[in-house]
């Protein structure tokens, strides 16, 4: 998928259909009398309620959940209950059936071994999709009781023991990882405001600018690529959920207040907004119109290169800084740049018809991704706040439960389904090599303030009327007057 020209783009669905793809075909399992109550719909699980659905969380000696269906559930379920309180009922079900088939003989003692076998494949994909679940003493107290309870099962060797023992450490050390990078994590760069760093009372050969780190279009957009994958691989799907769970809700009582801030979306997103306002300062803080001017194309052509990687996320945010008013007001400057691929990348960023090219692109991007072969192909960035207001609006136009009170599990296998793409594209390896001075420039050099872009801007290009000039003085008063 390269951009080389503007063309009209068929307009696709927003959505899919509601149903997961991976769930088509699926055989209702036979569980006896259990989970009577869950509706189908064409071999796909809809609506049941929360206890029927635990129940076909739970495996049998003879039945193992849908892996989609285990991350939709599990996903989902913090909506309607606390982890530590799924755990709790997951292992009143075990000992149900561990006791079924406690009976002595070598054929018991086999179906046991299986069974417990399958229940400790669930606890994996549980503590390895979900270690956050396991953050509070409660939860991992759950768990314990559950391992304990398996290991009985396989007392003669020892085989299961150290399956959970394996299990449960590699489970602390996500916990620590992710614990870590919460302490570190960025602290958010502070526009700046001095008047002596706004006002252009330094020649301009002593400004350090981006062309005088890095002026090669294609290696920049790497980088930001880089820095793109980094941020993306700290964000977790039950950050994500997040987005449903603070909803308003009837269940929400049970869960909103062990709910913990994620400061991962916070982070991305304000790395959009530093980007943003990062290309407003470069462009509006040159002096010399012609340095202006190739600023502008420069920044042009690394949203192009951005587009081509299919960092959308990062092309976005430079057209978002260049349509900002001190940046768009820029006429003289404007009027000297090659704006042909502009528009087309504004094409492609057109919100007309709920974002319909940009869709389109993603989904292009989404199936290269899908049959490629080396990480390069496999890069797909969406705009995310565009992605977090999909979720929301799916959150929105369908209730969590239907009228008869069961779940509306329709609603979470469509966003389940959106998360498990993110999911996947986070996990590409970044293909191009880190360069520390490209990114220290780009992750720690100074912004200005919005206040500051536009007194730069106005000593960029004067006030054209009336209401400019009265919007210059006041600004430039202000700003030296403050102490």
């Amino acid at each position: 998928m390269v951009l080389e020209s503007q063309e009209t783009m068929p307009q696709t669905p927003i959505f899919s259909s509601m149903l997961g793809s991976s769930c088509s075909g699926q055989v209702q399992p036979d569980m006896g009398e259990r989970c009577v109550d869950p509706v189908y719909q064409d071999g796909n699980l809809v609506s049941g309620s929360l206890e029927a659905l635990i129940e076909r969380l739970v495996p049998t000696m003879d039945y193992y959940p849908d892996r989609t269906y285990i991350f939709t559930f599990l996903l989902s379920s913090r909506v309607f209950i606390h982890p530590h309180e799924l755990l709790a009922k997951v292992g009143q079900i075990c000992i149900k059936q561990k006791q079924q088939l406690e009976v002595g003989t070598e054929v018991e003692k086999a179906k046991l071994k299986s069974f417990a076998a399958k229940i400790i494949q669930l606890l994996k994909e549980w503590t390895e999709t979900f270690p956050y679940d396991f953050q509070d003493e409660k939860s991992m107290k759950e768990l314990k009781e559950i391992a304990h309870r398996i290991t009985q099962c396989d007392e003669e060797n020892g085989t299961v023991k150290k399956i959970i023992s394996q299990m449960t450490q590699n489970l602390l050390m996500a916990l620590s990882a992710r614990s870590q990078y919460q302490e570190i994590r960025e602290k958010f760069r502070q526009p700046v405001t001095d008047k002596g760093t706004i006002l252009k009372t330094k020649p301009q050969s002593t400004q350090k600018d981006i062309l005088s780190v890095c002026c090669d279009p294609l290696i920049l957009a790497q980088q930001l690529t880089y820095i793109e994958l980094e941020r993306v691989s700290n964000i977790y799907p039950e950050d994500l959920m997040q987005i449903v769970s603070h909803m308003d809700s009837l269940d929400n009582h049970k869960c909103r207040s062990d709910v913990t801030k994620t400061y991962n979306l916070e982070a991305y997103d304000n790395w959009f907004n530093c980007l943003s306002m990062l290309v407003a300062t470069e462009i509006c803080r040159v002096v010399k119109k012609k340095q202006r001017t190739r600023m502008v194309e420069f920044f042009i052509d690394v949203a192009r290169e951005c587009f081509n990687i299919g960092n959308f996320n990062s092309m976005m945010a430079i057209i978002s800084g260049m349509n900002l008013s001190p940046v768009a007001r820029l006429k003289k400057t404007w009027s000297k740049v090659k704006t042909a691929k502009f528009d087309v990348l504004e094409h492609h960023m057109d919100p007309s018809s709920n974002f319909c090219n940009y869709r389109t692109a993603l989904q292009g991007a989404a199936q290269r991704s899908q049959g490629a072969h080396s990480s390069r192909e496999k890069i797909v960035i969406p705009v995310f706040n565009l992605f977090i207001k999909d979720i929301y609006f799916l959150h929105k136009i369908h209730t969590n439960r239907l009228p008869n009170g069961q779940i509306n599990f329709k609603k979470f296998w469509e966003i389940s389904r959106q998360i498990h793409d993110f999911l996947t594209w986070k996990q590409v390896e970044c293909p191009f090599e880190k360069d520390k001075k490209i990114q220290t420039y780009l992750l720690t050099a100074p912004i200005y303030s919005e206040e500051a872009l536009f007194i730069a801007s106005f000593e960029s290009e004067g006030p054209e009327n009336h209401m400019e000039k009265d919007s210059w003085k006041t600004l430039r008063t202000t700003l030296l007057n403050r102490a």
